[in-house]
């Protein structure tokens, strides 16, 4: 294992100017620090899409259906979502796993898709929990389960992504629950939620949270369940996993930073596997940053989810290994010292 000093002390022994490479270089130490290596690997890699459905759509909190969830899904197996394609132009292996999807199930679906749904969708948690401790622990070995198989085939570098209209909504709830934040802060626009639909999604998230502080002493774990989704449990075992078998898990925007909360509360040191993508518009993914101890690579103003964010700022991770591991060192090229 290796730690900062050594990291940063390689980087001023490279032929350049001395910390010449600004926020790249912190991005390198960073990498570095992930898999404990000073030649860490960013290939091969893999991005997995967890889906599913929520009942919280149907109190009125998004400004979409959840039947378009299941669409998504299906321009997902299509090959022709946003993610497919920044996914195939940075050469990272996409895969979706039905975690909870309401409707009915694809018809003869790609390679690259897994059913593992465990309900049609959780609860609503405007009138109770969410999930039961048992979907909770199910979701979670999903992720677990797909980390395992990414790692056996080779990935260095994990991405979780997700796809399930209204999960902003638990995801402000975790948040909230997890960092101390108001509830009321913690809620945003998800994706594109007017004036009204967001005070609704306010109001919802204040009961909810309300309900899980009042158990999250005695039963940590139920008090995440009571405001959590498939997906999102399904990403928290991912990362729990992933991290545990030393990968670098680059975390996208605020429902899977939300689940990155889950894993380092109920595997503690898991964040040290992780690096933040982007910080998105969602007010409360500032404070879920924050709380984890993670600066963000990127500040675009993202919020779009199936992992978008991620996969934009995985580049910059490419360029940090390469300049780890390709760069001559002063001493091989008979230099001095000079900034």
């Amino acid at each position: 294992m290796i730690d900062e000093h050594t990291v940063w002390a390689h980087l001023d022994a490279l032929a350049k100017p001395r910390r010449s490479l600004g926020r790249l270089e912190e991005i390198a130490v960073a990498l570095a620090l992930t898999q404990g290596r000073i030649d860490p690997r960013t290939r091969p890699r893999r991005v997995v899409l967890f889906a599913g459905d929520h009942g919280c759509v149907a109190d009125g909190v998004s400004a979409w259906p959840s039947a378009v969830t299941g669409m998504m899904v299906g321009t997902i197996l299509a090959g022709a979502a946003t993610s497919n394609a920044l996914a195939a132009a940075n050469d990272c292996p996409l895969r979706l796993v039905d975690v909870g999807v309401a409707g009915p199930r694809p018809v003869d679906p790609p390679a690259f898709f897994r059913d593992a749904r465990i309900g049609d969708g959780s609860a609503s948690l405007a009138h109770g929990p969410a999930l039961t401790r048992a979907q909770f622990d199910a979701a979670w070995q999903v992720g677990m389960d797909e980390a395992d198989r990414a790692v056996a085939e080779g990935a260095a570098l994990l991405i979780a992504g997700e796809m399930g209209i209204g999960n902003t909504t638990p995801a402000a709830c975790l948040t909230a629950l997890l960092t101390g934040l108001d509830g009321d802060a913690a809620v945003g626009r998800g994706a594109g939620a007017d004036d009204a639909t967001r005070a609704t999604k306010a109001r919802v998230v204040t009961t909810a949270v309300a309900r899980a502080r009042a158990i999250i002493e005695n039963d940590l774990t139920g008090a995440i369940a009571d405001v959590c989704g498939y997906e999102i449990a399904a990403m928290a075992g991912f990362y729990a996993r992933g991290g545990a078998l030393g990968c670098t898990l680059l975390l996208d925007g605020y429902v899977a930073t939300a689940a990155a909360l889950i894993a380092e509360r109920l595997a503690p040191g898991t964040v040290r596997s992780m690096i933040a993508g982007h910080r998105s518009a969602e007010p409360g993914h500032a404070a879920a940053l924050a709380a984890l101890g993670l600066e963000p690579i990127l500040e675009w103003e993202m919020r779009l989810g199936e992992a978008s964010g991620a996969l934009v700022a995985l580049p910059l991770l490419d360029a940090a290994a390469a300049l780890l591991t390709d760069v001559a060192r002063l001493d091989a090229i008979g230099a001095d010292r000079a900034d």
